[in-house]
């Protein structure tokens, strides 16, 4: 079975109203040839713990109502990136996907915060401002069981191991690297934990934008079981699309059966 899949690499201002203008031109565009239109880590609002309580918004909310929308008119699946989500008094970094009937089918709170302090690179505390999920997230559709999670949380091989343990033969994380953790590791991490579990890894950037606190890497991906890249963007706004093959999934992992090798009762002790 092959299934199309499109990555809208966004370009992020400070204007709300602006992006969410953007996102409903370019999922139009990119679902002319998709079943899958996939978005960017905060594709809603800069990635800024100033910005996050500004933009925040409850579920059901203006951009969420939008993408609902939008999938039911254009009869396809949105993996709607990441918006800041508001419940109560904390805000998450959330992931909210719709089936083509504007169903919400999966919500993804991500998992591990971006608390770091890299010298001469990076510095920021994610936490300072978000509360982090506590629940993996994956989906049925009639091609597979899909499986999201946010930026950093690839970095966990032991959470997209999990995924894929549970059946997710497509995992999609939206994700804004930044320009010290991007060209260090972007390309590397992703196609490792594609490798590693013999899935296809889909990671959705936002365009970089070098007016922004900051500053994304750009480059989305879409990467196959064996480590092959099949479709990247450049750091510029862009849709990219690429299609998913599972029958090359199931003969990569009958060829060189690296799950059905695990020794999981070893990994425990």
């Amino acid at each position: 079975m092959k299934i199309k899949v499109s990555i809208c690499q966004i370009k992020v201002t400070y204007n709300k109203e602006q992006n969410l203008i953007k996102t409903a031109k370019m999922v139009k565009k990119a679902a002319v040839k998709s079943d899958i239109v996939i978005l960017p880590e905060m594709f809603n609002c800069p990635y800024s713990n100033h910005y996050f309580p500004k933009f925040a918004e409850p579920y059901p909310g203006k951009t969420t109502k939008l993408l609902a929308n939008l999938a039911k008119e254009l009869n396809i699946y949105i993996v709607g990136g990441s918006i800041p989500e508001k419940e109560g008094k904390k805000i998450y970094n959330t992931s909210y996907s719709f089936n083509g009937d504007g169903d919400l089918i999966g919500k993804h709170r991500k998992i591990h915060l971006f608390d770091v302090n890299i010298k001469d690179g990076i510095n920021f505390k994610e936490s300072d401002i978000l509360s982090c999920g506590n629940k993996i997230t994956a989906f049925k559709t009639e091609f597979c069981k899909i499986g999201v999670a946010i930026c950093y949380d690839m970095r966990f091989p032991e959470l997209i191991g999990k995924m894929t343990m549970e059946g997710s033969k497509i995992i999609i994380i939206p994700a804004a690297f930044n320009m010290t953790t991007g060209p260090a590791h972007w390309h590397s991490i992703i196609r490792a934990r594609a490798i590693d579990n013999q899935i296809y890894l889909i990671a959705a950037s936002p365009a970089r934008n070098t007016k922004n606190e900051y500053v994304a890497y750009g480059h989305s991906l879409i990467v196959d079981p064996w480590g092959k890249i099949i479709a990247e963007a450049d750091e510029k706004e862009n849709i990219i699309s690429g299609t998913i093959d599972l029958e090359r999934l199931y003969k990569i992992r009958k060829e060189l059966p690296l799950l059905k090798h695990r020794r999981i009762e070893i990994y425990k002790k």
